[in-house]
């Protein structure tokens, strides 16, 4: 039953963390993922902080499923011509830093009772193949330090890096090839991107998911689940009959006109709950 391992972003319910995890209390949701908090990215805050939000979560029956770090968001080579994206409240920065930002955030997932990091594959380069085994040495350096720490690394398909679409992302888990480094699979992303969500993603990256964001898509702009092109009630069954038993994330990435993040989260809880034809527990 997804809804029992169902959770949310709380930064796509509202930057206020009491609002966000009220409505994820209040909507029957189990976990929740952290990226920002009140403007500010997990990554920057200190232990008296983290002890406090810890505080706030479990005092509503919730848990810390992953850190949604920003980990990897950089140039490869900041001399060379990349693409970027939000890197939510981070400023660019060199690789080795962002290694020693993972060795930051790894204590914060610890902190937090979570067991689990969100990280990407750097900007873009115009033909990432290029760079390959340049992306899979640090990915395995990073993977050994996950091992390390008892944590495992998510690497999302994330149209603005290198792993871009699930065959990139399957491809970089496959050659680091350590229990330590799974995909985060993204469906919407991938729709985002202009690539068949499902099947033809699903396909590339079946096996390999240790966590599923949830969000629906056109190319090149969010809706709420069942407004896009990502078929979820067969995706959902395909994750069912594949044995998947990890967890769900909610991460809306819609705003309605002249409406809040919370009402576009809402939505695309509803939508969920209408293609799944079951009500969330309150």
């Amino acid at each position: 039953m997804i809804f029992n391992r169902l959770g949310v972003l709380t930064d796509e319910v509202s930057q206020n963390i009491t609002e966000a995890l009220d409505w994820a209390e209040n909507n029957g949701l189990k976990h929740v993922e952290i990226r920002m908090v009140n403007g500010r990215n997990i990554a920057d805050f200190s232990d008296q902080e983290l002890d406090e939000l810890l505080y706030e979560v479990e005092k509503r029956g919730l848990f810390v499923s992953a850190i949604a770090s920003p980990i990897f968001k950089c140039a490869l080579d900041p001399s060379r011509v990349v693409a970027s994206g939000d890197t939510f409240g981070q400023e660019e920065d060199s690789v080795e830093n962002h290694f020693s930002k993972l060795e930051r955030v790894i204590k914060i997932c610890q902190k937090l009772k979570a067991d689990k990091i969100r990280i990407f594959s750097f900007w873009r380069e115009e033909n990432p193949l290029t760079y390959e085994d340049e992306i899979i040495e640090y990915l395995t350096r990073a993977a050994r330090m996950a091992e390390e720490n008892k944590v495992l690394l998510l690497l999302e398909n994330e149209n603005s890096c290198n792993g871009g679409y699930a065959v990139e992302v399957a491809n970089f888990v496959r050659q680091v090839a350590s229990p330590n480094l799974k995909v985060l699979w993204d469906p919407g992303n991938e729709a985002y991107g202009g690539s068949p969500a499902f099947p033809k993603g699903y396909d590339q990256v079946r096996g390999l998911i240790g966590h599923v964001h949830l969000k629906d898509a056109f190319v090149g702009k969010c809706v709420p689940i069942g407004e896009g092109t990502v078929p979820f009630a067969d995706q959902l069954q395909a994750l069912r009959n594949d044995g998947y038993e990890g967890l769900f994330t909610i991460e809306t990435h819609y705003i309605p006109e002249g409406g809040t993040a919370k009402e576009g989260t809402q939505m695309t809880l509803d939508g969920l709950q209408k293609i799944l034809g079951v009500e969330v527990e309150k």
